[in-house]
């Protein structure tokens, strides 16, 4: 499993129904409100072999509410 990074920037008055969708769908590790330019931090571990792209639009993007996501591979844990 490797763990990717996805920063939500939600429409405004909707950041707390986005959190609790994604709490509600059991994807994320971590999830976090944020300053800046970006509202929510999660960070997700994904199997070997699947398609970052397509996990990320099929169980995050699509949540009512998400205006633009920046999803962030890693690749050392120092």
């Amino acid at each position: 499993m490797r763990p990717v990074f996805v920063q939500l920037r939600c429409k405004p008055g909707k950041t707390y129904k986005v959190a609790d969708e994604l709490y509600k769908r059991e994807i994320a590790s971590e999830l976090y409100s944020t300053s800046g330019d970006y509202d929510l931090l999660m960070k997700v571990y994904i199997d070997d072999g699947v398609d970052i792209g397509k996990f990320v639009s099929e169980n995050i993007a699509n949540v009512p509410g998400i205006r633009r996501s920046l999803t962030t591979l890693t690749f050392k844990a120092f």
